[in-house]
């Protein structure tokens, strides 16, 4: 998705996180080392941060801040839970962890 849509101006944008199941437990270079190997990812990945909590990324306080999931529940549930952010900063979706980014590309053009 990012490959295909980056000429438009998209960008993944990656946050690894350690809160969930403790699914991410290396260091930053081990999991993108992983992620590039594994996936053959080329976006942006970046340190290892917290989501939820009073240790959250402000970024990830932002994200969250009236974007519940469907459950109406504001913080992060499991890993790859994904938002959708505009051109303007403005958070536009948020998907669930089971989401996948096919699914996602499909609304992409009405954003691009």
């Amino acid at each position: 998705m990012h490959e295909e849509n980056k000429d438009n101006g998209f960008t993944v944008l990656a946050f690894p996180c350690n809160q969930f199941g403790g699914q991410e437990p290396g260091t930053h270079e081990e999991i993108l080392e992983f992620v590039q190997s594994k996936f053959d990812a080329s976006f942006p990945m970046f340190a290892k941060i917290e989501v939820n909590g009073e240790g959250a990324s402000a970024l990830y306080q932002f994200l969250k801040s009236g974007n519940p999931d469907e459950e109406g529940k504001e913080d992060i549930g499991w890993n790859f839970t994904k938002f959708l952010v505009g051109k303007k900063g403005e958070v536009i979706a948020r998907f669930g962890p089971t989401t996948t980014p096919e699914e996602i590309a499909g609304q992409l053009a009405e954003y691009l």
